[in-house]
This record gives structure tokens, C-alpha cells and sequence, in this order.
């Protein structure tokens, strides 16, 4: 997995980042991954400005990026250290991208699945009483695929991924539309701690249909139950990558 299939899977565009953006990510990376731990100093922008051979501008805006989330604090006078992981914009999606670079870190995948546990239950429910045909159709769309790409774990993820995020649209809420990030970065991280064999893939297909004739059926209760029920077996699939958390 990688950070380029989370931007395809947010719809970003494929265009040439600006220097600024290229230096942001590269401290945005080393930030999450811990290589600069909370509350460190980092170097100053002329130090910085020689080690990637740009100027102090490109580096002043690297920076401004990353104070934006939150994961940079600069002081006058004192520097610029990372802040504490308690103020970071975790659903920023360069942030989510980021942490498809470094490690699994079990706290963070725990938190996910959390939340995916009290939205998505949810989801499932409005859109077996919301779902438009159009929705509904995605939803089958997307199951087909799962079905049919489980042999290829980064087809299998772009499946996966649409057919939750289908199901999200579905509920007809636009509040949920920020959500769809948490969900792109909970399943790749979890298809790299459990589903790297491709054929692993396949065990999930039953809980997805299920969820899906539900929905179909209009039956909201059992589109709710479903899909607690899928997530449930994925967190419990997980729980020993969690265990230190």
C-alpha cells in the first residue's frame, strides 16, 4: 500500500507537488513516524534550506503547511518544535496519507476502527431507508468488484474502499463525507497487517454481501447488524496488532 492509492482514492488530482509541499511531506513523514518526536526542536530554515538545497521561502512555507496541521509550533524566539501528537489534525488527509508511509502504529489502527465502529453501523442503516437507486446500484458495483479483483490485494483495496465510501453516500449526509478518509486509512492499514496474502481477501466476501443485500433489501436493521458485524470480525482479526496499545 502506499500514499498515492489514498490520494486516488480521495479523488486528488495526480499533479506535481511544489517544493514546499515535497519538503512538508518529507518532515511530515519523520513527524509521524516518530524520527522527530513530540516536542522536539528542529533545525532552523537555514539549516534546513542547505539540507534540501532550496531556499529559506520554500522552507518558511514547508513549514506554515505543517503549523496549518498542527503538527508544527513556531515561537519567536525559540524555534520550532513538533507539537504533541493531542493537537495534530488527524483527519487532515496528508496526515492520513502519511501514516500509510511509516509503521502501523496499533494506538492509531485501534482509534480507527473505533470510530468506523460508531459511523458506519449507522451509515449501513440510512442507507437502506435513503439509498437512491443510482446509490444503491454503486453499492452492487462495487460488491462485484470486490468479488472479482480479491486475487489482487491493491484492486482488492480500491474495491473495498468504494464500496464502503458507496455506502457512506448512500446515507445521504454530507457530514459524512469527511469520513471517507478515516476509512481509506483504516483499510489500507489493515490489508497490510492481515490481508498480504491475496487469498485472504476472499474471507471477507460473504460479510461484504451481506451487508450489501441488506441494504438492497431495504432492511435497515439488518444492514445495521451486518455491518457492526463486519467490523466487529475486522477488529477482532486485528486485536494482536493491538495488543501494546
Amino acid at each position: 500500500m502506499s500514499e498515492n492509492l489514498f490520494y486516488e482514492l480521495q479523488g486528488k488530482p495526480t499533479i506535481k507537488a511544489s517544493y514546499s509541499s515535497q519538503i512538508a511531506r518529507e518532515l511530515g513523514r519523520k513527524i509521524i513516524s516518530g524520527d522527530l518526536g513530540e516536542g522536539t526542536l528542529i533545525r532552523d530554515e537555514g539549516a534546513l534550506s542547505v539540507e534540501y538545497d532550496v531556499s529559506r521561502t520554500v522552507i518558511r512555507d514547508a513549514v506554515k503547511m505543517l503549523s496549518a496541521k498542527g503538527l508544527l509550533e513556531v515561537r519567536r524566539g525559540s524555534g520550532t518544535r513538533v507539537r504533541f501528537r493531542s493537537s495534530w489534525d488527524l483527519l487532515d488527509h496528508d496526515v492520513l496519507a502519511w501514516h500509510q508511509t511509516v509503521p502501523p502504529n496499533p494506538h492509531f489502527l485501534r482509534q480507527l476502527l473505533e470510530l468506523r465502529l460508531m459511523i458506519e453501523p449507522s451509515a449501513a442503516r440510512f442507507a437502506a431507508c435513503r439509498g437512491t437507486d443510482e446509490a444503491l446500484d454503486q453499492i452492487s458495483q462495487s460488491m462485484t468488484a470486490m468479488e472479482t479483483e480479491h486475487r489482487e490485494v491493491e484492486r482488492f483495496v480500491t474495491a473495498d474502499a468504494l464500496f464502503h465510501r458507496s455506502i457512506l453516500r448512500a446515507a445521504q449526509n454530507e457530514l459524512l463525507r469527511p469520513m471517507e478518509g478515516v476509512i481509506h486509512s483504516a483499510l489500507m492499514i489493515s490489508i497490510r497487517l492481515t490481508n498480504a496474502d491475496p487469498r485472504e481477501n476472499k474471507a471477507s466476501l460473504p460479510f461484504h454481501r451481506e451487508v450489501c443485500d441488506a441494504i438492497r433489501a431495504h432492511d435497515a436493521d439488518l444492514a445495521e447488524s451486518k455491518m457492526r458485524f463486519l467490523l466487529t470480525d475486522a477488529q477482532q482479526r486485528l486485536g494482536k496488532y493491538m495488543n501494546d496499545s
